[in-house]
């Protein structure tokens, strides 16, 4: 049996996934400077942090968030830094020609790591789960089968659509690359402009 209202949840998160936040600009970034086989990591992160959040404020601390939204100002604080940092490590990678056959040292953890930091702190995806995410389940019912597949298609879907974001910023780097170093610097500038955004539209 699908958990209540199950379409209008789709309809929710299709807009969700569609509209650029920091972990689609983090994994087009890393499309353009590194290519999607190595971005599909960053994937990976996003959504090992979503079932992570998603597990934490349904059956743990949901409660204290809305109660203390201080925690949540220090989580946006901490995920503006981070993306803050991607930036500078963005704009200070070695530039490599699309000649060039050496590879590039950052490891797949590396990806995986900045998906799973961009995406566990962000303060707009725990408000989510603990406000619409979890109007869907009826607790009076078996809420841990609904919990189930509403995150099972919250995972896919976010899955499905970075990896259509990675692939169309691939797709883009191909004319990109014969200079590498503004690649680079158009994409350190996006996110800075991302931290910007939710530096001043996220407020607790």
């Amino acid at each position: 049996m699908l958990p209540v209202d199950f379409f209008i949840f789709l309809q929710i998160i299709l807009f969700l996934f569609i509209t650029p936040g920091p972990p689609r600009v983090v994994i087009i970034s890393h499309s353009l400077n590194y290519g999607l086989n190595r971005s599909v990591w960053t994937a990976f992160g996003d959504i090992s942090a979503n079932i992570c959040q998603g597990i934490l404020v349904v059956f743990v601390i949901g409660t204290f968030l809305k109660d203390n939204p201080q925690a949540l100002n220090l989580i946006k604080w901490a995920g503006i830094l981070y993306i803050v940092y991607l930036a500078y490590d963005t704009y200070t990678t070695k530039s490599i020609s699309i000649k060039s056959k050496s590879k590039n040292l950052k490891s797949k953890f590396s990806f995986y790591r900045d998906g799973f930091l961009v995406a566990g702190l962000s303060p707009k995806a725990i408000i989510f789960f603990g406000t619409i995410f979890t109007s869907f389940i009826d607790f009076s019912g078996n809420y841990f089968a609904q919990f189930i597949i509403l995150m099972t298609t919250y995972v896919l879907l976010d899955f499905t659509t970075l990896m259509i974001y990675g692939f169309a910023a691939e797709k883009v780097s191909v004319w990109l690359k014969s200079n590498p170093k503004i690649l680079n610097t158009i994409s350190a500038c996006v996110l800075l402009i991302i931290a910007l955004y939710v530096a001043i539209t996220q407020n607790y």
